[in-house]
């Protein structure tokens, strides 16, 4: 689908008659017409002003001409997994998991290969295997090849050191001591916890991402612990495979 074409379809999904689209992003009714009639096509300011309004990347609007791929994991991206800035606006560079709220999750590859093993080997493709090609493909993108002038490495490490720190001062019974965290996006660890009078309460937010990780119960059994964190909190809960019967063990503002 071309550039005019996608316009004005999500236009017309959005309600917005040619006026009040025109509006929204700063221009005249003839520029959106002519938008639309393929005369035109906006330019990268107002590209970007329509991807917030629409809700969707700056590569959909123009008709999907390129195949967008994390340039942090190579992961192939749809739009509802494209990265955003703090202000909203699309970074289409990345995936959600690898960038978020105008920071970068990952400056260790290893730490990235080992969440990615995790989610890609299957009975196909060995762990082995996929480390093996994640090791080959990772230092091609973007991100890598420009790793060594990252300037926040050191202060993002320095954080992640002061919350495990933090988190293993706690002292939970039957939780190991925690020495990794990965990036993960809450929608993925937002369980509902049961209160005393039956109703059920969320603490994170689906769309943010944190700082976390699982760990087994050095009692055994089947119940393990789960840890998410940030600036601003440290939740610590237990619960059975794939997230049954969740507990919450703590929730502690920093």
């Amino acid at each position: 689908m071309d550039a005019k074409d996608m316009i004005l379809r999500l236009r017309m999904q959005k309600g917005l008659s040619q006026d009040e689209l025109a509006e929204r992003v700063f221009v005249t009714r003839q520029a959106v017409s002519r938008w639309e009639n393929g005369e035109t096509t906006p330019n990268i300011e107002t590209l970007k002003l329509l991807s917030k309004v629409f809700g969707v990347s700056i590569n959909t609007i123009l008709g999907s001409p390129r195949r967008l791929v994390c340039q942090c994991c190579g992961m192939p991206m749809e739009d509802s997994v494209v990265s955003k800035e703090v202000d909203g606006v699309f970074n289409e560079e990345y995936c959600k998991w690898c960038y978020a709220d105008g920071e970068y999750m990952y400056h260790d590859m290893d730490d990235l290969i080992d969440v990615c093993v995790g989610h890609m080997a299957n009975e196909q493709f060995t762990p082995e295997q996929v480390r093996a090609y994640l090791r080959d493909m990772l230092p091609k993108l973007n991100y890598w090849k420009r790793y060594a002038h990252l300037a926040e490495k050191a202060k993002f490490e320095e954080f992640k050191q002061q919350l495990m720190a933090e988190i293993n001062a706690l002292q939970i019974e039957g939780m190991p001591k925690v020495e990794k965290l990965h990036a993960l996006v809450g929608g993925y660890i937002n369980l509902p916890y049961r209160l005393p009078n039956g109703s059920e309460v969320k603490f994170l937010d689906d769309g943010a991402t944190y700082l976390g990780t699982q760990l087994p119960s050095v009692f055994g059994g089947n119940r393990c612990f789960g840890v998410a964190a940030n600036m601003e909190f440290i939740l610590v809960c237990t619960y059975e495979e794939n997230g049954a019967d969740p507990e919450l063990v703590i929730y502690k503002k920093r």
